[in-house]
C-alpha cells in the first residue's frame, strides 16, 4: 500500500500542530499499533522533546496574540516538520520517493499552517479569549483524531484532510478583511509605542 495518504494527512496535521504529530506517531510505533512509523520517531529523546514542546504549544496556543506570535515563529518549523515526517515515512515503506514525500508533506503543512495562522489573526480581532481556547482545543482534537484514524484508514483520512484543507483555505479568503484589520491594529500599536518612546529618549527619561 502506498504511504502517500499517510504522508498527506501527517502533512496537514503538522501544519496545525507538528509536535502532536511527532508524539502520536512515535507512540503508535512504540506500542506496535503501526509498522509505518520509522524508528527515528520512536526514540525516547524524540518523544520527550515532542511532549514538552506540545505542552508549550498547548499553553501558548490558547492566549490571544501570543498564539499569533507562536504561529509566526512556526512558519518555518511546521512545514519543515511536515517535510521531514513525510520523507521518513516514505523511507520506512519504500513505496514513495523520499524527495516527493518531503515535498508533499512540507507543502501540505505550509498550506494548513497558513490556514491556522490566518484564522487566529481573524479571531484575535475579537477582544474575548474564549474563542482562542475553543479553537485550540478543536485543533488539537482534530489532529489527534485524524492522525489516529490515518493509522487504520489512511485513504479515508487523507480525503478528510483534503476537505478540511480546502474548506480552511476558503474560510481564510472569507476572513481576509478581518486579518487585514488585525495587521493594521498591530502596526498601529507598534507605531504608537515608537512615538511614545521618542520624547522620553530625547529627555533621557526612563521608558514606561
Amino acid at each position: 500500500m502506498s504511504v502517500l495518504p499517510l504522508v498527506f494527512t501527517s502533512g496537514w496535521a503538522s501544519g496545525i500542530n507538528a509536535y502532536a504529530v511527532v508524539l502520536l506517531l512515535g507512540i503508535f510505533g512504540r506500542t506496535g499499533l503501526s509498522d509505518e512509523v520509522p524508528a527515528s520517531l520512536q526514540r525516547t529523546d524524540v518523544l520527550i522533546v515532542a511532549a514538552v514542546l506540545f505542552l508549550c504549544e498547548a499553553v501558548a496556543d490558547k492566549i490571544p496574540y501570543v498564539d499569533s506570535i507562536w504561529d509566526t515563529v512556526h512558519t518555518v518549523v511546521r512545514p519543515l516538520a511536515g517535510a521531514v515526517i513525510g520523507a521518513l515515512l516514505a523511507g520506512q515503506s519504500g513505496s514513495l520517493s523520499d524527495i516527493a514525500a518531503g515535498a508533499i508533506g512540507g507543502s501540505t503543512a505550509l498550506a494548513s499552517h497558513f490556514v491556522k495562522a490566518g484564522t487566529r489573526m481573524a479571531i484575535n480581532t475579537s477582544p474575548e479569549p474564549f474563542t482562542n481556547v475553543a479553537m485550540s482545543i478543536a485543533e488539537d482534537l482534530g489532529v489527534a483524531g485524524l492522525v489516529t484514524f490515518a493509522m487504520f484508514n489512511p485513504e479515508a483520512a487523507a480525503i478528510i484532510a483534503a476537505v478540511l484543507l480546502a474548506a480552511g483555505l476558503a474560510i481564510l479568503v472569507f476572513l481576509w478583511s478581518r486579518i487585514r484589520r488585525f495587521l493594521r491594529r498591530r502596526a498601529q500599536r507598534r507605531e504608537e509605542k515608537r512615538l511614545a518612546a521618542e520624547p522620553r529618549e530625547a529627555t533621557g527619561a526612563p521608558p514606561l
